[in-house]
């Protein structure tokens, strides 16, 4: 593919719906696969390579949305965050 065809192949995908973020994760989860099969030309795979950093950092985005957005709702009615600690459930206590 060349330099023009992926500019156009960009501004599609710039332009079209946004994905969520399961579909995101999805197609990444797709291209690692793809990628670790190892049958792929070269180029193709630093294509595969490039999109799939792209996903990655427009996954690692909506995370930060998301944990911005928690944040927010976790404040008291004074405006300051509350915290809880976390604590999971033993797996042996489930035995």
């Amino acid at each position: 593919m060349t330099s023009a065809q992926l500019h156009v192949a960009n501004v599609i995908m710039s332009t079209t719906k946004p994905k969520t973020f399961e579909s995101s994760l999805e197609e990444l989860e797709r291209i690692v696969r793809e990628l670790e099969q190892g049958e792929l030309p070269l180029e193709r795979s630093l294509e595969l390579f490039e999109h799939g950093v792209a996903l990655s950092r427009e996954c690692q985005d909506r995370l930060n949305q998301a944990e911005r957005r928690i944040e927010i709702l976790m404040r008291d009615n004074k405006g300051q965050s509350t915290t809880a600690p976390f604590e999971p459930e033993n797996e042996s206590d489930n035995d």
